[in-house]
Protein backbone atom coordinates (compact mmCIF):
# COMPACT_ATOMS: atom_id res chain seq x y z
CA UNK A 1 0.00 0.00 0.00
CA UNK A 2 2.78 2.41 0.79
CA UNK A 3 4.27 1.92 -2.64
CA UNK A 4 1.00 3.47 -4.25
CA UNK A 5 0.28 6.54 -5.15
CA UNK A 6 -2.44 8.59 -6.43
CA UNK A 7 -2.66 10.36 -9.87
CA UNK A 8 -3.34 13.75 -9.08
CA UNK A 9 -3.21 14.49 -12.77
CA UNK A 10 -5.39 18.19 -12.91
CA UNK A 11 -6.99 20.42 -15.65
CA UNK A 12 -7.26 24.35 -15.78
CA UNK A 13 -10.41 26.18 -14.58
CA UNK A 14 -11.96 23.55 -13.02
CA UNK A 15 -15.56 22.44 -12.04
CA UNK A 16 -16.04 21.73 -8.31
CA UNK A 17 -19.35 20.28 -6.53
CA UNK A 18 -21.23 21.85 -9.68
CA UNK A 19 -20.22 25.16 -8.90
CA UNK A 20 -17.14 26.81 -10.75
CA UNK A 21 -14.28 26.98 -9.08
CA UNK A 22 -10.59 26.30 -10.07
CA UNK A 23 -11.06 22.99 -12.14
CA UNK A 24 -13.24 20.66 -14.91
CA UNK A 25 -14.71 17.66 -13.68
CA UNK A 26 -12.64 14.52 -13.97
CA UNK A 27 -13.91 11.59 -15.96
CA UNK A 28 -12.76 8.09 -15.89
CA UNK A 29 -14.13 5.54 -18.73
CA UNK A 30 -13.63 1.55 -17.92
CA UNK A 31 -13.19 0.30 -21.40
CA UNK A 32 -12.43 1.18 -24.93
CA UNK A 33 -14.78 -0.29 -26.62
CA UNK A 34 -17.44 1.23 -28.56
CA UNK A 35 -19.43 2.26 -26.03
CA UNK A 36 -16.17 3.73 -23.93
CA UNK A 37 -14.98 5.71 -26.76
CA UNK A 38 -18.17 7.01 -28.04
CA UNK A 39 -18.89 8.45 -24.31
CA UNK A 40 -15.19 10.04 -24.20
CA UNK A 41 -15.59 11.42 -27.92
CA UNK A 42 -18.65 12.77 -26.80
CA UNK A 43 -17.85 14.40 -24.11
CA UNK A 44 -14.35 15.69 -25.19
CA UNK A 45 -16.53 17.36 -28.71
CA UNK A 46 -18.66 18.81 -25.33
CA UNK A 47 -16.01 20.63 -23.66
CA UNK A 48 -14.79 18.36 -21.49
CA UNK A 49 -11.01 17.91 -20.97
CA UNK A 50 -10.03 16.27 -18.15
CA UNK A 51 -10.88 12.42 -19.44
CA UNK A 52 -9.29 9.24 -19.05
CA UNK A 53 -10.09 5.98 -20.75
CA UNK A 54 -8.34 2.83 -19.35
CA UNK A 55 -8.37 0.02 -21.03
CA UNK A 56 -7.56 -3.39 -19.46
CA UNK A 57 -6.63 -4.92 -23.07
CA UNK A 58 -3.51 -4.18 -25.32
CA UNK A 59 -6.01 -2.90 -27.82
CA UNK A 60 -8.64 -0.86 -28.20
CA UNK A 61 -12.23 -1.98 -29.73
CA UNK A 62 -13.34 -4.49 -26.70
CA UNK A 63 -15.05 -7.21 -28.90
CA UNK A 64 -14.61 -5.68 -31.87
CA UNK A 65 -11.12 -7.38 -33.04
CA UNK A 66 -10.40 -7.53 -37.15
CA UNK A 67 -7.47 -9.58 -38.02
CA UNK A 68 -5.60 -9.04 -41.05
CA UNK A 69 -4.15 -12.12 -42.44
CA UNK A 70 -2.80 -11.86 -46.35
CA UNK A 71 -4.94 -9.61 -48.13
CA UNK A 72 -8.38 -10.51 -46.22
CA UNK A 73 -9.51 -8.96 -43.21
CA UNK A 74 -11.18 -11.14 -40.54
CA UNK A 75 -13.95 -9.95 -37.87
CA UNK A 76 -13.45 -12.20 -34.67
CA UNK A 77 -16.27 -10.08 -33.06
CA UNK A 78 -18.63 -7.94 -34.71
CA UNK A 79 -19.31 -8.10 -38.47
CA UNK A 80 -22.42 -6.98 -39.51
CA UNK A 81 -24.21 -3.51 -39.22
CA UNK A 82 -27.77 -4.42 -38.19
CA UNK A 83 -29.96 -2.23 -40.10
CA UNK A 84 -28.98 1.26 -42.10
CA UNK A 85 -31.99 3.87 -40.98
CA UNK A 86 -30.90 5.82 -38.08
CA UNK A 87 -27.87 3.46 -37.48
CA UNK A 88 -25.07 5.28 -36.01
CA UNK A 89 -23.06 2.37 -36.87
CA UNK A 90 -23.99 2.61 -40.50
CA UNK A 91 -23.99 6.20 -40.75
CA UNK A 92 -20.19 6.21 -39.50
CA UNK A 93 -19.08 4.16 -42.33
CA UNK A 94 -21.50 5.35 -44.84
CA UNK A 95 -19.50 9.09 -43.99
CA UNK A 96 -16.47 7.67 -43.96
CA UNK A 97 -16.16 5.22 -47.21
CA UNK A 98 -16.15 1.68 -45.47
CA UNK A 99 -19.37 0.29 -47.47
CA UNK A 100 -18.16 1.18 -50.84
CA UNK A 101 -16.67 -2.17 -52.17
CA UNK A 102 -19.39 -4.48 -49.75
CA UNK A 103 -20.69 -6.96 -52.40
CA UNK A 104 -24.65 -7.43 -52.69
CA UNK A 105 -23.32 -10.70 -50.72
CA UNK A 106 -22.56 -8.83 -47.72
CA UNK A 107 -25.48 -6.90 -47.76
CA UNK A 108 -28.81 -8.21 -46.60
CA UNK A 109 -32.58 -6.85 -46.27
CA UNK A 110 -33.69 -9.96 -44.67
CA UNK A 111 -33.05 -11.67 -41.56
CA UNK A 112 -29.58 -12.54 -40.65
CA UNK A 113 -28.66 -15.65 -40.03
CA UNK A 114 -25.00 -15.59 -39.19
CA UNK A 115 -23.30 -15.83 -42.93
CA UNK A 116 -26.89 -16.85 -44.72
CA UNK A 117 -26.69 -14.71 -48.32
CA UNK A 118 -27.19 -15.43 -52.10
CA UNK A 119 -26.34 -18.62 -52.81
CA UNK A 120 -28.14 -22.09 -51.07
CA UNK A 121 -27.49 -24.23 -47.51
CA UNK A 122 -26.55 -27.71 -47.83
CA UNK A 123 -27.60 -29.69 -44.96
CA UNK A 124 -26.20 -32.77 -44.13
CA UNK A 125 -27.00 -35.46 -41.51
CA UNK A 126 -24.28 -37.66 -39.50
CA UNK A 127 -24.80 -40.76 -42.17
CA UNK A 128 -22.96 -38.24 -44.98
CA UNK A 129 -26.43 -37.63 -46.74
CA UNK A 130 -27.75 -34.09 -47.79
CA UNK A 131 -31.21 -33.36 -46.62
CA UNK A 132 -33.36 -32.87 -50.05
CA UNK A 133 -34.47 -29.53 -50.76
CA UNK A 134 -38.30 -29.48 -50.79
CA UNK A 135 -37.39 -31.16 -46.88
CA UNK A 136 -35.78 -28.26 -45.68
CA UNK A 137 -37.97 -25.66 -47.61
CA UNK A 138 -40.85 -27.26 -45.63
CA UNK A 139 -39.23 -27.76 -42.36
CA UNK A 140 -38.10 -23.89 -42.81
CA UNK A 141 -41.46 -22.19 -43.38
CA UNK A 142 -42.91 -24.11 -40.25
CA UNK A 143 -39.68 -22.80 -38.17
CA UNK A 144 -40.05 -19.50 -39.45
CA UNK A 145 -43.82 -19.38 -38.80
CA UNK A 146 -43.39 -20.38 -34.74
CA UNK A 147 -40.33 -18.36 -34.97
CA UNK A 148 -42.74 -15.45 -35.75
CA UNK A 149 -45.07 -16.24 -33.07
CA UNK A 150 -42.35 -16.09 -30.52
CA UNK A 151 -42.27 -12.19 -31.21
CA UNK A 152 -45.56 -12.15 -30.68
CA UNK A 153 -45.86 -12.45 -26.20
CA UNK A 154 -44.00 -9.18 -25.95
CA UNK A 155 -44.63 -7.17 -29.00
CA UNK A 156 -48.91 -8.18 -28.49
CA UNK A 157 -48.80 -8.91 -24.74
CA UNK A 158 -49.41 -12.43 -25.62
CA UNK A 159 -49.69 -14.44 -22.29
CA UNK A 160 -47.33 -17.17 -21.31
CA UNK A 161 -48.37 -21.00 -20.99
CA UNK A 162 -47.25 -22.70 -18.09
CA UNK A 163 -46.21 -25.92 -20.51
CA UNK A 164 -43.37 -23.65 -22.04
CA UNK A 165 -41.46 -22.16 -19.33
CA UNK A 166 -41.60 -18.96 -20.21
CA UNK A 167 -38.40 -20.55 -22.50
CA UNK A 168 -38.27 -19.34 -25.89
CA UNK A 169 -36.59 -22.86 -26.35
CA UNK A 170 -39.52 -25.08 -24.59
CA UNK A 171 -41.47 -23.08 -26.77
CA UNK A 172 -40.53 -23.41 -29.72
CA UNK A 173 -39.34 -27.54 -29.56
CA UNK A 174 -42.54 -28.48 -28.11
CA UNK A 175 -44.84 -26.60 -31.02
CA UNK A 176 -42.39 -27.26 -34.21
CA UNK A 177 -42.71 -30.92 -32.86
CA UNK A 178 -46.32 -31.02 -32.37
CA UNK A 179 -46.97 -29.26 -35.76
CA UNK A 180 -44.44 -32.08 -37.80
CA UNK A 181 -46.15 -35.31 -35.73
CA UNK A 182 -49.60 -33.67 -36.62
CA UNK A 183 -49.15 -33.89 -40.16
CA UNK A 184 -49.72 -37.40 -41.45
CA UNK A 185 -48.64 -36.74 -44.94
CA UNK A 186 -45.43 -36.45 -44.46
CA UNK A 187 -42.78 -39.84 -44.55
CA UNK A 188 -41.64 -41.12 -41.24
CA UNK A 189 -37.96 -40.48 -42.46
CA UNK A 190 -38.56 -36.73 -43.56
CA UNK A 191 -40.36 -36.18 -40.32
CA UNK A 192 -37.01 -37.98 -38.38
CA UNK A 193 -34.87 -35.70 -40.81
CA UNK A 194 -37.42 -32.28 -39.35
CA UNK A 195 -36.78 -33.11 -35.92
CA UNK A 196 -32.91 -33.34 -36.38
CA UNK A 197 -33.35 -30.03 -38.10
CA UNK A 198 -35.11 -28.57 -35.26
CA UNK A 199 -32.03 -29.06 -32.81
CA UNK A 200 -29.88 -27.64 -35.65
CA UNK A 201 -31.96 -24.66 -36.13
CA UNK A 202 -31.92 -23.79 -32.50
CA UNK A 203 -28.19 -24.36 -31.90
CA UNK A 204 -28.00 -21.56 -34.84
CA UNK A 205 -30.42 -19.37 -32.79
CA UNK A 206 -28.18 -20.08 -29.82
CA UNK A 207 -25.44 -19.02 -31.82
CA UNK A 208 -27.13 -15.31 -32.93
CA UNK A 209 -28.43 -15.02 -29.03
CA UNK A 210 -24.99 -16.03 -27.92
CA UNK A 211 -26.61 -18.02 -24.97
CA UNK A 212 -25.94 -21.71 -23.90
CA UNK A 213 -28.97 -22.76 -24.90
CA UNK A 214 -32.68 -21.47 -26.36
CA UNK A 215 -33.81 -22.98 -23.97
CA UNK A 216 -32.36 -20.09 -21.30
CA UNK A 217 -33.88 -17.67 -23.35
CA UNK A 218 -36.93 -15.38 -21.95
CA UNK A 219 -40.04 -16.18 -24.04
CA UNK A 220 -42.16 -12.80 -22.64
CA UNK A 221 -39.05 -10.25 -23.31
CA UNK A 222 -37.77 -12.34 -26.75
CA UNK A 223 -39.96 -9.21 -28.88
CA UNK A 224 -38.00 -6.60 -27.16
CA UNK A 225 -35.44 -6.81 -29.26
CA UNK A 226 -35.83 -4.06 -31.89
CA UNK A 227 -34.43 -4.11 -35.39
CA UNK A 228 -33.35 -1.30 -36.60
CA UNK A 229 -34.88 -0.59 -40.66
CA UNK A 230 -32.78 -1.54 -43.71
CA UNK A 231 -30.09 -3.71 -44.65
CA UNK A 232 -27.23 -5.40 -42.58
CA UNK A 233 -23.91 -4.60 -43.93
CA UNK A 234 -20.08 -6.10 -43.95
CA UNK A 235 -17.85 -3.88 -43.74
CA UNK A 236 -14.72 -5.69 -45.69
CA UNK A 237 -11.84 -3.50 -44.77
CA UNK A 238 -12.91 -4.99 -40.88
CA UNK A 239 -15.28 -3.44 -37.92
CA UNK A 240 -12.33 -2.46 -36.43
CA UNK A 241 -12.64 0.67 -38.90
CA UNK A 242 -15.40 2.14 -36.83
CA UNK A 243 -13.34 1.52 -33.72
CA UNK A 244 -11.24 3.27 -35.14
CA UNK A 245 -12.74 6.36 -36.75
CA UNK A 246 -14.05 7.01 -32.65
CA UNK A 247 -11.12 6.93 -31.74
CA UNK A 248 -9.64 9.84 -33.91
CA UNK A 249 -11.34 12.31 -32.15
CA UNK A 250 -9.86 11.01 -28.63
CA UNK A 251 -6.03 12.53 -27.79
CA UNK A 252 -4.25 9.24 -27.67
CA UNK A 253 -2.93 10.49 -24.50
CA UNK A 254 -6.13 10.07 -23.00
CA UNK A 255 -6.85 6.52 -23.15
CA UNK A 256 -4.08 3.68 -21.60
CA UNK A 257 -3.84 0.79 -22.47
CA UNK A 258 -2.99 -2.67 -20.62
CA UNK A 259 -4.77 -0.48 -17.67
CA UNK A 260 -7.23 -3.34 -15.34
CA UNK A 261 -8.90 -1.82 -12.81
CA UNK A 262 -9.26 -3.74 -9.82
CA UNK A 263 -11.70 -1.38 -7.48
CA UNK A 264 -13.96 1.29 -7.02
CA UNK A 265 -14.52 3.57 -4.65
CA UNK A 266 -17.21 5.59 -4.60
CA UNK A 267 -19.38 7.99 -2.18
CA UNK A 268 -15.77 9.00 -0.64
CA UNK A 269 -15.64 5.50 0.83
CA UNK A 270 -11.87 5.76 0.31
CA UNK A 271 -11.74 8.55 2.71
CA UNK A 272 -11.51 6.91 5.63
CA UNK A 273 -8.61 4.30 3.94
CA UNK A 274 -7.02 7.18 3.19
CA UNK A 275 -6.72 8.98 6.93
CA UNK A 276 -5.48 5.65 8.32
CA UNK A 277 -2.72 5.47 6.04
CA UNK A 278 -1.72 8.89 7.00
CA UNK A 279 -2.34 7.88 10.58
CA UNK A 280 -0.42 4.61 10.24
CA UNK A 281 2.41 5.59 7.99
CA UNK A 282 3.09 9.23 9.56
CA UNK A 283 6.61 10.48 7.57
CA UNK A 284 4.73 8.54 4.38
CA UNK A 285 3.30 11.06 1.60
CA UNK A 286 -0.27 9.90 0.09
CA UNK A 287 0.24 12.05 -2.89
CA UNK A 288 -3.23 13.40 -3.74
CA UNK A 289 -4.58 13.52 -0.20
CA UNK A 290 -4.90 17.00 -0.31
CA UNK A 291 -6.28 17.13 -3.96
CA UNK A 292 -9.04 14.67 -2.93
CA UNK A 293 -9.76 16.90 0.29
CA UNK A 294 -9.87 20.54 -1.72
CA UNK A 295 -11.46 19.80 -4.88
CA UNK A 296 -13.95 17.27 -3.21
CA UNK A 297 -13.04 14.15 -5.44
CA UNK A 298 -15.93 11.38 -5.33
CA UNK A 299 -14.46 8.70 -6.53
CA UNK A 300 -11.42 6.43 -6.46
CA UNK A 301 -10.36 3.75 -9.19
CA UNK A 302 -7.63 1.76 -8.13
CA UNK A 303 -6.05 -0.13 -10.34
CA UNK A 304 -3.57 -3.25 -10.39
CA UNK A 305 -0.55 -2.09 -10.95
CA UNK A 306 -1.36 0.23 -7.56
CA UNK A 307 -1.90 3.77 -9.18
CA UNK A 308 -5.30 5.68 -7.73
CA UNK A 309 -6.85 7.81 -9.85
CA UNK A 310 -9.26 10.01 -8.18
CA UNK A 311 -12.75 11.14 -10.25
CA UNK A 312 -15.71 13.03 -9.98
CA UNK A 313 -17.73 10.47 -12.49
CA UNK A 314 -16.70 6.64 -13.92
CA UNK A 315 -18.40 5.35 -16.87
CA UNK A 316 -18.30 1.63 -16.48
CA UNK A 317 -18.63 -0.45 -19.94
CA UNK A 318 -17.10 -3.36 -18.96
CA UNK A 319 -19.42 -6.36 -19.96
CA UNK A 320 -21.64 -8.08 -18.08
CA UNK A 321 -19.57 -11.23 -18.27
CA UNK A 322 -16.99 -9.23 -16.07
CA UNK A 323 -19.70 -7.81 -13.77
CA UNK A 324 -20.81 -11.08 -13.07
CA UNK A 325 -17.68 -11.99 -12.34
CA UNK A 326 -15.94 -8.87 -10.31
CA UNK A 327 -18.94 -7.21 -9.40
CA UNK A 328 -18.15 -7.95 -5.26
CA UNK A 329 -15.17 -7.09 -5.07
CA UNK A 330 -14.80 -4.33 -7.42
CA UNK A 331 -17.65 -1.89 -5.86
CA UNK A 332 -17.02 -0.13 -2.77
CA UNK A 333 -19.72 0.03 -1.02
CA UNK A 334 -21.61 -2.53 -2.93
CA UNK A 335 -23.45 -2.36 -5.69
CA UNK A 336 -27.18 -1.77 -4.51
CA UNK A 337 -29.23 -4.89 -4.70
CA UNK A 338 -31.37 -4.57 -7.66
CA UNK A 339 -28.64 -3.97 -9.48
CA UNK A 340 -26.70 -6.59 -8.38
CA UNK A 341 -29.99 -9.15 -8.97
CA UNK A 342 -30.26 -7.30 -12.73
CA UNK A 343 -26.16 -8.36 -12.74
CA UNK A 344 -26.99 -12.12 -11.53
CA UNK A 345 -30.20 -12.40 -14.05
CA UNK A 346 -29.49 -11.20 -17.45
CA UNK A 347 -27.66 -13.71 -19.30
CA UNK A 348 -24.02 -13.38 -20.98
CA UNK A 349 -22.78 -16.49 -23.08
CA UNK A 350 -19.91 -17.12 -25.90
CA UNK A 351 -20.33 -17.16 -29.40
CA UNK A 352 -17.13 -18.58 -31.22
CA UNK A 353 -16.13 -18.09 -34.56
CA UNK A 354 -13.60 -20.79 -36.40
CA UNK A 355 -12.05 -19.75 -39.79
CA UNK A 356 -10.39 -22.35 -42.07
CA UNK A 357 -8.81 -21.30 -44.81
CA UNK A 358 -8.01 -24.22 -47.69
CA UNK A 359 -5.84 -24.23 -50.74
CA UNK A 360 -8.80 -25.14 -52.85
CA UNK A 361 -13.09 -25.52 -52.07
CA UNK A 362 -14.13 -29.01 -51.61
CA UNK A 363 -17.43 -27.31 -51.94
CA UNK A 364 -19.86 -26.19 -55.15
CA UNK A 365 -20.25 -22.71 -56.40
CA UNK A 366 -23.44 -22.23 -55.21
CA UNK A 367 -23.22 -23.39 -51.40
CA UNK A 368 -23.16 -20.66 -49.67
CA UNK A 369 -22.83 -22.54 -46.26
CA UNK A 370 -22.45 -26.33 -44.55
CA UNK A 371 -24.97 -27.25 -42.30
CA UNK A 372 -24.27 -30.04 -39.27
CA UNK A 373 -27.73 -31.90 -38.84
CA UNK A 374 -27.03 -34.80 -36.24
CA UNK A 375 -29.70 -37.18 -36.38
CA UNK A 376 -29.31 -38.70 -32.65
CA UNK A 377 -30.53 -35.63 -31.65
CA UNK A 378 -34.20 -35.61 -32.60
CA UNK A 379 -35.90 -36.66 -29.97
CA UNK A 380 -33.30 -35.25 -27.42
CA UNK A 381 -34.02 -32.49 -25.20
CA UNK A 382 -31.73 -29.35 -25.69
CA UNK A 383 -29.19 -31.37 -26.40
CA UNK A 384 -25.78 -31.55 -23.41
CA UNK A 385 -23.24 -32.84 -24.62
CA UNK A 386 -20.10 -34.36 -22.49
CA UNK A 387 -17.30 -32.08 -22.74
CA UNK A 388 -15.38 -34.83 -25.14
CA UNK A 389 -18.26 -34.46 -27.38
CA UNK A 390 -17.83 -30.70 -27.63
CA UNK A 391 -17.55 -30.52 -31.45
CA UNK A 392 -21.32 -31.45 -31.88
CA UNK A 393 -22.49 -28.03 -30.93
CA UNK A 394 -20.46 -26.67 -34.04
CA UNK A 395 -23.74 -26.29 -35.92
CA UNK A 396 -21.98 -25.62 -39.57
CA UNK A 397 -20.07 -23.59 -41.49
CA UNK A 398 -20.81 -20.71 -43.58
CA UNK A 399 -18.50 -19.88 -47.16
CA UNK A 400 -17.17 -16.44 -46.95
CA UNK A 401 -17.52 -14.75 -50.13
CA UNK A 402 -16.24 -12.96 -52.70
CA UNK A 403 -12.80 -15.70 -52.80
CA UNK A 404 -11.42 -12.82 -54.76
CA UNK A 405 -10.98 -11.22 -51.38
CA UNK A 406 -11.15 -13.90 -48.17
CA UNK A 407 -9.80 -16.92 -50.46
CA UNK A 408 -11.24 -20.27 -50.13
CA UNK A 409 -12.33 -19.78 -46.07
CA UNK A 410 -15.36 -21.50 -44.38
CA UNK A 411 -16.65 -19.85 -40.99
CA UNK A 412 -17.72 -22.19 -38.64
CA UNK A 413 -19.86 -21.04 -35.46
CA UNK A 414 -20.33 -22.61 -31.78
CA UNK A 415 -21.76 -21.24 -28.30
CA UNK A 416 -22.12 -22.16 -25.17
CA UNK A 417 -20.08 -24.16 -22.92
CA UNK A 418 -18.72 -26.22 -25.74
CA UNK A 419 -17.14 -22.98 -27.11
CA UNK A 420 -15.46 -22.23 -23.68
CA UNK A 421 -14.38 -26.22 -24.12
CA UNK A 422 -13.49 -25.29 -27.82
CA UNK A 423 -11.04 -22.36 -26.79
CA UNK A 424 -8.84 -25.01 -24.16
CA UNK A 425 -7.61 -26.49 -27.40
CA UNK A 426 -4.52 -25.92 -29.35
CA UNK A 427 -5.08 -25.05 -33.21
CA UNK A 428 -3.84 -28.20 -34.34
CA UNK A 429 -6.26 -30.32 -32.16
CA UNK A 430 -9.29 -28.05 -33.86
CA UNK A 431 -8.66 -28.31 -37.54
CA UNK A 432 -7.82 -31.39 -37.38
CA UNK A 433 -11.89 -31.76 -35.87
CA UNK A 434 -13.03 -29.69 -37.87
CA UNK A 435 -11.97 -31.33 -40.74
CA UNK A 436 -13.21 -35.04 -39.60
CA UNK A 437 -16.83 -33.13 -39.44
CA UNK A 438 -16.61 -31.86 -42.92
CA UNK A 439 -15.50 -35.47 -43.87
CA UNK A 440 -18.19 -37.40 -41.58
CA UNK A 441 -21.04 -34.72 -42.99
CA UNK A 442 -20.54 -34.10 -46.38
CA UNK A 443 -19.20 -38.00 -47.20
CA UNK A 444 -16.10 -36.84 -48.64
CA UNK A 445 -13.27 -38.53 -47.06
CA UNK A 446 -10.53 -36.87 -49.27
CA UNK A 447 -11.23 -33.07 -47.89
CA UNK A 448 -7.84 -31.80 -46.81
CA UNK A 449 -7.05 -29.86 -43.63
CA UNK A 450 -6.68 -26.38 -43.35
CA UNK A 451 -3.82 -24.88 -44.67
CA UNK A 452 -4.61 -22.53 -41.40
CA UNK A 453 -7.07 -21.68 -38.94
CA UNK A 454 -8.21 -18.30 -37.17
CA UNK A 455 -10.50 -18.65 -34.32
CA UNK A 456 -11.95 -16.71 -31.46
CA UNK A 457 -11.73 -16.44 -27.58
CA UNK A 458 -14.23 -14.42 -25.94
CA UNK A 459 -14.93 -16.61 -23.13
CA UNK A 460 -11.62 -16.93 -21.51
CA UNK A 461 -10.64 -13.61 -22.19
CA UNK A 462 -10.45 -11.91 -18.60
CA UNK A 463 -10.88 -8.68 -19.86
CA UNK A 464 -14.33 -9.93 -22.05
CA UNK A 465 -15.67 -13.40 -20.62
CA UNK A 466 -18.65 -13.62 -23.07
CA UNK A 467 -19.69 -12.03 -26.46
CA UNK A 468 -22.58 -10.50 -25.72
CA UNK A 469 -26.71 -10.34 -23.19
CA UNK A 470 -29.41 -11.70 -24.15
CA UNK A 471 -32.90 -11.76 -21.63
CA UNK A 472 -32.83 -14.96 -19.57
CA UNK A 473 -35.44 -16.73 -18.59
CA UNK A 474 -36.64 -14.71 -15.01
CA UNK A 475 -35.32 -11.86 -16.33
CA UNK A 476 -36.83 -8.36 -17.92
CA UNK A 477 -35.92 -5.44 -20.22
CA UNK A 478 -36.69 -3.79 -16.80
CA UNK A 479 -33.37 -5.59 -15.78
CA UNK A 480 -31.47 -3.74 -18.12
CA UNK A 481 -32.80 -0.30 -17.24
CA UNK A 482 -31.49 -1.48 -13.37
CA UNK A 483 -28.33 -2.04 -14.71
CA UNK A 484 -27.85 1.08 -16.83
CA UNK A 485 -29.00 3.05 -13.74
CA UNK A 486 -26.48 5.61 -12.20
CA UNK A 487 -24.91 5.60 -8.85
CA UNK A 488 -26.26 6.70 -6.09
CA UNK A 489 -29.91 6.89 -6.61
CA UNK A 490 -31.06 10.07 -6.63
CA UNK A 491 -34.13 9.33 -4.15
CA UNK A 492 -32.08 7.15 -1.70
CA UNK A 493 -29.28 9.79 -0.94
CA UNK A 494 -28.04 13.55 -0.95
CA UNK A 495 -24.92 12.62 -2.20
CA UNK A 496 -23.35 13.65 -5.09
CA UNK A 497 -24.92 12.26 -8.26
CA UNK A 498 -23.26 10.62 -11.27
CA UNK A 499 -20.52 9.19 -9.65
CA UNK A 500 -20.78 5.55 -11.24
CA UNK A 501 -22.59 5.37 -14.69
CA UNK A 502 -22.89 2.13 -16.80
CA UNK A 503 -22.97 1.85 -20.95
CA UNK A 504 -22.17 -1.37 -23.00
CA UNK A 505 -24.45 -3.49 -25.05
CA UNK A 506 -25.93 -4.93 -22.21
CA UNK A 507 -27.58 -1.79 -20.89
CA UNK A 508 -29.27 -1.29 -23.99
CA UNK A 509 -33.01 -2.26 -23.47
CA UNK A 510 -33.86 -2.12 -27.07
CA UNK A 511 -30.42 -3.05 -28.53
CA UNK A 512 -28.22 -4.91 -26.18
CA UNK A 513 -25.65 -7.61 -27.97
CA UNK A 514 -25.48 -5.13 -31.00
CA UNK A 515 -22.49 -2.57 -31.62
CA UNK A 516 -25.36 0.39 -32.64
CA UNK A 517 -26.68 -0.89 -28.58
CA UNK A 518 -22.91 -0.40 -27.24
CA UNK A 519 -22.44 3.39 -28.78
CA UNK A 520 -25.69 4.72 -28.15
CA UNK A 521 -25.56 3.67 -24.38
CA UNK A 522 -22.20 5.30 -24.42
CA UNK A 523 -23.27 8.57 -25.85
CA UNK A 524 -26.36 8.03 -23.14
CA UNK A 525 -24.10 8.20 -20.33
CA UNK A 526 -21.73 10.80 -21.80
CA UNK A 527 -25.41 12.86 -22.37
CA UNK A 528 -26.14 12.88 -18.48
CA UNK A 529 -23.39 14.40 -17.80
CA UNK A 530 -23.42 16.50 -20.15
CA UNK A 531 -26.82 17.67 -19.25
CA UNK A 532 -25.62 17.90 -15.46
CA UNK A 533 -23.17 20.54 -15.90
CA UNK A 534 -24.99 22.42 -19.19
CA UNK A 535 -26.01 25.05 -17.06
CA UNK A 536 -22.42 25.69 -15.46
CA UNK A 537 -21.19 26.32 -18.88
CA UNK A 538 -23.40 28.30 -20.19
CA UNK A 539 -22.75 30.54 -17.07
CA UNK A 540 -19.24 30.84 -17.65
CA UNK A 541 -19.73 31.13 -21.35
CA UNK A 542 -21.99 34.48 -19.94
Amino acid sequence: MQSCEISSDSADDPLSRGTLTKRQPRIVVIGAGLAGLSAARLLLASGFTDITVLEASERIGGRVQSIKLGCATFDLGATWIHGADGNPVYQLAEDHGLLEETTDGERSTGRISLYSKNGVAHYYTSGGQRIPKDVIEEFSDVYNEVYNLTQEFFQRGRPVGAESQNSVGVFTRNVVRKRLKANREDSGISKKLKLAMLQQFLKVESCESSCHSMDEVSLSEFGEWTEIPGAHHVIPSGFINIVEILARDIPKSVIQLNKVVKSIHWNRSFSEEIHYIQRTFADHNVEGQEEEEELGYRVRVECEDCEFILADHVIVTMSLGVLKKYHETMFHPHLPEEKVSAIRMLGISTTDKIFLEFEEPFWSPECNSIRFVWEDDAESESPAYPQELWYKKICGFDVLYPSERYGHVLSGWICGEEAIIMERYDDETVAQTCTELLRKFTGNPHIPKPRRILRSGWGSNPYIRGSYSYTRVGSTGADVEKLAKPLPYPKSTKAAPLQILFAGEATHRKYYSTTHGALLSGEREAGRLIEMYQDVYHGKDE
